[in-house]
């Protein structure tokens, strides 16, 4: 087990309004109360987003919990029902920079990672930043962007650097990529790499909002944007302390296993023709454990897993027969619920 911190805080830097700032003496502190102040963390991450997402809980705390956990996430859905907004709501609740990539069909990775500039100062060339130099980079649309383009994300989001022209610059953490896609049988949309996508720890889902949500969403529009009205709740120091406490969060031999069970199983399913890569095992316990902490706990149990199993495998999957111009997202989903329901469950993660 991890050893108690000496404090779990945002920093030394005095309380600004909004900003959340947590301390846990060290001759007090108990490893128990530091999740505990996580979970409020957490809370306190979710609330502030849910201002402006109402009704969506569920893809909320998911968002958080990826967050946390130190993966990218991907938001899939027709358009207008919010998927932009939580990625701009989750960035605007974090005192962190943040860049927003509109992808278009006729980008080129450069737009994204930037180039060397030739500079009339140095007479020489210099590396000029792309958009993707941010704590939180939000790609909206991601699937208009060509195979190439996309291909720029991935050693940013394996590695957290840009590699250009045989240099190296790394990306300051905390890094995310949140990035939007509408369906692909949308006009104008490539689909996602098979690479791609298996960079994403998570695949998220909005739907349309309830009766009641939807005339709340149209009331608050209908002034301001409602993001202008988010302040942030967690400076980048704290939120950098909460990563570092979820990576330390307990997973048993037993838990493990059941992760890789769960992978392994749909690379034997005969209705998919590509399973589960060893990546997807290493995003479902790292999700696991971030799910674990923002409840308060520091220990992963089964039904953390069995959460998180579709959000974090369905996206990587293929069906055996291809379907041109179809999502199939939702019977990929029930293959992996099928798949969770299969798998036995270990008695003791202890």
């Amino acid at each position: 087990m991890p050893p108690t911190p000496a404090n779990l805080t945002s920093g030394n830097q005095p309380h600004t309004s909004g900003v959340f700032e947590l301390s846990t003496p060290p001759a007090v502190a108990s490893q128990g109360e530091t999740f505990a102040h996580i979970q409020q963390i957490g809370a306190r991450l979710v609330a502030n987003i849910e201002q402006v997402i109402s009704g969506k809980t569920e893809a909320v705390r998911l968002a958080v919990a990826t967050f946390f956990a130190g993966g990218h996430m991907l938001i899939e859905d027709v358009p207008g029902v919010g998927k932009t907004m939580l990625a701009r709501a989750l960035a605007a609740s974090v005192s962190g920079k943040v860049n927003r990539i509109q992808f278009t069909p006729d980008m080129l990775p450069s737009d994204v990672t930037g180039a060397p500039i030739f500079s009339d100062k140095t007479k020489s060339f210099v590396f000029e930043p792309g958009p993707i130099f941010a704590n939180i980079v939000i790609g909206d649309e991601i699937n208009r962007a060509s195979p190439k383009t996309q291909s720029a994300l991935l050693e940013c989001m394996e590695e957290g650097q840009v590699s250009v022209d045989a240099e190296t610059h790394p990306l300051s953490p905390p890094f995310c990529v949140i990035a939007t896609q509408n369906p692909i049988d949308m006009d104008g949309t490539f689909g996602l790499l098979e690479a791609q996508r298996d960079r994403f720890m998570t695949r998220l889902t909005m739907g349309y909002p309830d009766e009641r949500a939807e005339r709340e969403l149209v009331r608050a529009r209908d002034h301001e944007d409602p993001i202008a009205r988010l302040a942030p709740v967690a400076t980048l120091d704290l939120v950098l302390r909460v990563m570092s406490w979820c990576r330390r969060v307990h997973v048993s031999n037993a838990a493990s296993n059941y992760a890789i069970a769960l992978t392994r199983a749909t690379r034997r399913e005969s209705t998919l023709r590509l399973g589960a890569s060893p990546r997807a095992a290493i995003h479902l316990l790292a999700a696991a454990k971030a799910h674990a902490a923002i409840r308060g706990r520091d220990h992963i149990l089964p039904d953390d897993i069995d959460e998180l199993a579709v959000p974090v495998l369905t996206h990587r999957l293929l069906p055996s027969v291809p379907r041109r111009g179809q999502d199939v997202s939702e019977e990929l989903a029930a293959v992996v619920r099928n798949i969770v329901a299969t798998t036995p469950v270990p008695l003791d993660l202890s």
